[in-house]
């Protein structure tokens, strides 16, 4: 448990997350409030990060449910594991014909059998999916779930119920309740809008592209070989490249794939053919690369057009990705 803001801020640089005020702010509070975080923002930026840096700041186990369309709540929640039913059916099979042996009909059996539901309706039977993890895990636990808007609104619509009482209802076993409840944190990169219902149970988090210093720090610190003027100018060739109309702009992991990318081509400089050659590192869209080639030509990419490298939001955290 965070003692302070402060204490945040040092738990989380303590596995290489730099947060601001605001990222520290919230966290305390989310912890303190016991509300669930909703953190949103571009693909990048270091929302999963800050779930994984939390759970080791607070050493706490981090469960993970990774959102897809098409996610149900039976691949969320929990699934009964069939195969091991029927292997412990036919194991306890003499069991089973001693207690059926004087019954006199089909109806007789069907209740004797019925009595004992339980044995193969039971926990040990269950398999638990990262919801259910999450609230019957015997230490407290920090719940992740990523990219909350790749689900439907019927799955969002479910999960409020889960995240307001924290229990869930299992037909055979009755009703589960969290041992403790865990801190949450969901992001989203905002394919689409997600319900006011969700986000007035959450706290609200917006993280954005770091400053070019912010960034600069990031890659100095993970890809220490690259000469300190070169890390510059290929931080802040990446932030012109963010203010270009892309499809997918570049994310600080892809940014650290170039710089060591060009640490292995023992770059000297950020000259138009090494940019050229390596643009495809960055960017992920044939269209963009077009578009960024157009760009290096006017010399807008290496600062030759006039353009100011842009100034996203101060102040936006990052740790650094593996």
């Amino acid at each position: 448990m965070f003692q302070s803001i402060e204490h945040v801020k040092q738990a989380l640089a303590e596995q290489q997350y730099i947060a601001s005020d605001e990222i520290a702010t919230v966290l305390f509070l989310a912890e303190k409030l016991g509300k669930p975080i909703l953190a949103e923002g571009p693909a990048g930026v270091g929302k999963t990060e800050l779930g994984k840096a939390w759970a080791a700041a607070t050493r706490q186990e981090l469960i993970r449910l990774q959102c897809y369309e098409g996610l149900d709540e039976t691949k969320a929640l929990y699934e009964w594991e069939y195969a091991k039913q029927m292997l412990y059916t036919q194991l306890l099979r003499d069991k089973l014909a001693e207690v059926l042996a004087d019954a006199r009909n089909l109806s007789e059996a069907a209740d004797r059998l019925a009595q004992e539901e339980d044995v193969f309706f039971s926990e040990r039977f269950l398999l638990p999916r990262p919801l259910l993890r999450a609230i019957r895990t015997e230490t407290p636990s920090i719940l992740l779930i990523d990219e909350i808007d790749r689900t439907d609104p019927e799955f969002e619509a479910f999960l409020l119920e889960v995240l307001s009482d924290f229990q869930v209802s299992v037909p055979e076993l009755g009703t589960l309740r969290a041992r403790h409840t865990p801190g949450v944190l969901l992001t989203s990169n905002n394919t689409r809008e997600l319900s006011e219902a969700l986000k007035r149970r959450c706290l609200y988090l917006f993280i954005d592209y770091p400053t070019v210093e912010a960034e600069l720090r990031i890659v100095r610190l993970k890809v220490p070989d690259l000469a300190p003027k070169l890390a510059r100018q290929a931080v802040e060739l990446v932030h012109r490249l963010r203010s270009l109309e892309l499809k997918k702009h570049p994310s600080i992991s892809e940014t650290l794939d170039w710089a060591k990318a060009l640490v292995m081509l023992n770059a000297n400089s950020l000259d138009r053919q090494t940019v050229e050659n390596t643009l495809s590192v960055l960017l992920k869209h044939e269209a963009d690369i077009l578009r960024a080639r157009r760009a290096l030509e006017t010399g807008r990419l290496t600062g030759d057009g006039g353009d100011e490298p842009p100034r996203p939001r101060p102040g936006m955290p990052y740790r650094p990705l593996n």
